[in-house]
């Protein structure tokens, strides 16, 4: 059952974030623009970082998935982004460790500036973004 409800809480995510890449100018635009979205959905919906928290303990196969999945779908699109020539292309190993980069900085800015504080998404986006915009750019 707490398999169902990360998987479901996962895909919540995934739904609300990805629209937002349609609008998105290059790869780490688009990055800028799910971390917004994905900051105004945690802070509608504190009780994400509770259950996936809890499923490192009931559900371990669950939580790694959880990450697993997430870390998969960014080095994806920084493997288009390269492929587009929108950022470096430094192998794949460099886009997993980016991934799993990225998904750490949405993970803690989301509990900072989505569970504990109401600062302005987009403005905390934009400097996230500007320190992978000037790390990451071709």
């Amino acid at each position: 059952m707490f398999a169902a409800l990360v998987r479901d809480m996962s895909g919540q995510v995934r739904d609300y974030v990805a629209p937002v890449f349609a609008e998105a100018t290059d790869a780490l635009d688009g990055e800028r623009r799910a971390l917004a979205a994905y900051l105004r959905f945690v802070v509608d919906r504190k009780e994400v970082y509770r259950i996936i928290d809890e499923a490192e303990f009931v559900d371990p196969e669950g939580f790694r998935t959880h990450y697993e999945t997430a870390a998969a779908r960014i080095a994806g699109r920084l493997r288009e982004g390269a492929q587009n020539g929108e950022i470096r292309d430094d192998g794949e190993l460099a886009n997993e460790v980016r991934a799993w980069a990225m998904m750490g900085i949405n993970v803690f800015l989301g509990l900072r500036f989505g569970v504990w504080g109401r600062e302005d998404a987009d403005a905390v986006a934009e400097h996230a973004n500007t320190m992978l915009r000037d790390g990451l750019k071709a």
